[in-house]
């Protein structure tokens, strides 16, 4: 486990970013229309949280298995995290959105910095992604309303490349290819997918 890892991944947050991965191998294709770099002025405001922390001698990220009832995603994986509320920041809305949804409130947050905004056209959302490191793991305390499952993935699990797939969907009746991260029985894809695709390309050599 590398322990200068916070230090580094905020230097790196603090440069040029690779952007939101589109024309990449995490992003669908093809796009059938999907422009995720490309941000409406009437997008509703969002941040989600990579929060990293130490465990067992590697470093960790927690994810959410959302049910199958919430209105935007159901049933898909992603990010802690959700909409901004009036005179909130998205650093701000991330750590609360993390809170809410899964606890932590036991250890302190810092941001090491922040990934490219991507936009998801389905849900009408601009996402900015944030980065965080917590000293040790948080004592969960999932919301049973937003959240159905806390997957814990190690760092080193994404960035190998034995780890990354793609599976096909339909849109709108189209076909396209869709890029994922494979996590025990589970499919990583989407945006989600896209943003943890930056994340492990500002982490390489680093895990």
């Amino acid at each position: 486990m590398n322990a200068q890892l916070p230090q580094m991944l905020a230097a790196r947050l603090a440069g040029p970013l690779p952007g939101p991965m589109v024309g990449t191998r995490f992003e669908p294709c093809p796009p059938h229309g999907r422009h995720y770099d490309r941000i409406p002025a009437g997008a509703r405001q969002s941040a989600v949280l990579a929060l990293i922390y130490p465990y067992q001698q590697q470093w960790y990220v927690p994810l959410t298995g959302r049910p199958a009832h919430l209105p935007d995603h159901p049933g898909q994986i992603c990010l802690p995290g959700g909409a901004m509320e009036p005179g909130e920041s998205s650093a701000q809305a991330a750590v609360r959105e993390f809170c809410e949804e899964l606890g932590g409130r036991d250890v302190p947050i810092e941001l090491a910095g922040r990934l490219s905004p991507i936009y998801v056209q389905a849900s009408n959302f601009r996402i900015d992604p944030w980065v965080g490191f917590a000293p040790r793991r948080p004592a969960w305390s999932p919301s049973v309303e937003e959240v159905e499952s806390i997957l814990e993935i190690p760092l080193s699990h994404l960035v190998n490349p034995a780890n990354f797939g793609s599976h096909l969907r339909q849109l709108s009746g189209q076909t396209y290819s869709a890029p994922h991260f494979a996590w025990q029985s589970r499919r990583i894809w989407g945006a989600t997918c896209m943003i943890l695709g930056e994340l492990v390309t500002v982490l390489e050599g680093l895990v």
